[in-house]
């Protein structure tokens, strides 16, 4: 299931602080900047909602490890797949029984020069072709964000070519008025609600 907040500034953020885990607590404080520090915990309350919704009942509060490439998995439920993300207006939240990955970018002004490092030829056909390039853009970054955060394979660090070959992972994307957000999960999981 896919989670969405757009309410990051709906809620105290010292009361919010303190009913989180010590560990989300003190990797939100070192954040700098306040709309970091609600980012950082309502990524995790909404992680909270999504377990609670989908019926997972934790022996307290939600705690992280990470994989040998630095994924965060669930400490002792490792059956629970997940993935978080934010963007300066939202956080996201996939939550499954199989590996998934999600990106949630703001759709902001389009660069070419930048797009030139990061898209393949035929993606920046497609963004060029686009009535809304800062749109297309937006989406096909969310693509190989959430294909990275599922696979952890970044093609060598040849970001352009992300997604020339896809045939083992399926995506879907939303359309927001201000952000964008892509999943991604391998086409041989059982199930995937949305």
């Amino acid at each position: 299931m896919i989670y969405i907040d757009d309410h990051i500034d709906d809620f105290d953020l010292q009361e919010a602080l303190a009913a989180v885990s010590a560990q989300r607590r003190e990797q939100a404080l070192r954040y700098r900047q306040e709309r970091d520090r609600r980012l950082s915990v309502a990524a995790y309350r909404l992680l909270q909602r999504a377990l609670k919704a989908e019926g997972h009942h934790l022996d307290g509060l939600p705690q992280f490890i990470h994989d040998n490439r630095g994924k965060p998995l669930l400490e002792g439920y490792p059956d629970i797949c997940f993935s978080l993300s934010h963007c300066r207006e939202a956080v996201a939240c996939a939550l499954n029984d199989q590996p998934v990955g999600i990106d949630i970018e703001s759709i902001g002004h389009y660069d070419e020069e930048v797009a030139v490092h990061v898209m393949s030829e035929k993606e920046l056909q497609e963004i060029k072709a686009s009535s809304m390039p800062e749109a297309a853009f937006t989406r096909l970054w969310t693509m190989k964000e959430s294909l990275y955060k599922l696979t952890g394979d970044d093609h060598g660090g040849d970001i352009r070519h992300m997604l020339d070959d896809t045939s083992r992972v399926r995506f879907l994307t939303w359309n927001y008025p201000r952000f964008i957000v892509s999943v991604c999960r391998y086409l041989h999981a059982d199930s995937f609600d949305l």
